[in-house]
């Protein structure tokens, strides 16, 4: 171990050897991401604009849409510079900070989805109390915690990576830093940070399932409601919310359970795509084509619902009538 040679930086690997898919994927990515941070930011301003959508589902969902604003923009602008320059070098620096915001942003995200689960819970399951429950302090609060437990969740798994020294080779496959690659080209003993991980991970990942598991005992009191019209309402935002879930946690369970052998190494980039470019966008797509709350504030933002009634547009029709014949009887007197 003395006579190997430690290095300070890491070769990311690329996407694809051939050129011209390069460009392509570049294209592709760029207008992902453009999207993504498009229809997120737009989401927040309907959020923060629109005074009918300020209670806690939406105040969530608007720290959903800026976490995978922040999310997607830790990997992708990287990424497309990549797939333009030949240079695929990364300092260990630079390493460091991409793993603490990765890690930090996708901990935040693990726990709004189970704080998202419990206020479907609530409004469902005792919708008398709602307002109550779930209210603004308690939101403020929820919402304050999410992003406390994933910086320490992230700072835990940074400050156990500084300990592990690297030496050639130095390749990392994959287009950003995540721990399971540098476990890989570590030459030092990562015993103690696999223990670490599989200790905090494991315990964020059980608590959380277990909030989101309060998804099926909404389902039941879904089950109970009369009108045809409330049971649509709730299974609308449950099945967007599980739609979400379901994404997010199967390629984290791929990605961080699944061996990383060589024969999975495309599949691996695939599913890596899919959980860091491809989950951002879809976030906001799941739930905005299926609430008709995010769709009225479109339309009343485009002035696209601004439909004058037929009582009075009768009114100014027989106004504007009016003033057109005074206008002729005035033009006809000399």
């Amino acid at each position: 171990m003395k006579n190997l040679t430690k290095v300070t930086g890491f070769i990311l690997i690329s996407l694809s050897d051939h050129p011209n898919n390069l460009h392509l994927l570049f294209v592709v990515f760029f207008l992902i991401y453009v999207l993504t941070v498009i229809i997120n930011f737009l989401i927040i301003i309907f959020i923060f604009t629109d005074s009918r959508l300020h209670n806690p589902m939406y105040f969530f969902l608007g720290n959903l849409a800026f976490i995978d604003v922040s999310y997607s923009s830790v990997t992708a602008p990287r990424l497309l510079v990549d797939l333009l320059t030949k240079n695929h070098s990364m300092s260990l620096p630079a390493c460091t900070t991409q793993l603490f915001f990765f890690i930090y942003l996708a901990g935040a995200e693990l726990f709004l989805l189970s704080a998202m689960s419990y206020d479907r819970y609530i409004a469902i399951c005792h919708p008398l109390h709602y307002s109550q429950i779930m209210s603004w302090t308690v939101c403020t609060q929820m919402a304050f915690g999410v992003w406390v437990l994933g910086f320490v969740y992230s700072l835990v798994h940074t400050l156990f990576s500084l300990r592990l020294t690297f030496c050639r080779p130095n390749t990392i496959h994959n287009f950003f830093c995540d721990l399971p690659h540098l476990f890989q080209i570590s030459c030092t003993d990562t015993f103690i940070n696999v223990l670490v991980a599989l200790i905090v991970t494991g315990a964020c990942f059980w608590t959380v399932l277990f909030f989101l598991m309060i998804s099926y005992v909404i389902f039941s009191a879904v089950l109970k409601i009369r009108t045809v019209d409330g049971k649509r309402k709730a299974f609308s935002t449950c099945t967007s919310h599980l739609t979400v879930v379901f994404i997010f946690y199967a390629s984290v369970t791929f990605i961080y359970y699944v061996p990383n052998t060589s024969n999975l190494l495309t599949l691996n980039q695939v599913v890596t795509v899919i959980y860091t470019l491809i989950t951002p966008l879809l976030n906001p797509l799941i739930y905005s084509l299926r609430n008709k709350d995010l769709k009225a504030a479109l339309r009343r933002t485009l002035h696209v619902d601004r439909k004058i009634p037929v009582n009075v547009r009768g009114n100014k029709a027989q106004s504007l009538f009016r003033r057109i014949q005074f206008r002729r009887l005035h033009l006809s007197f000399p």
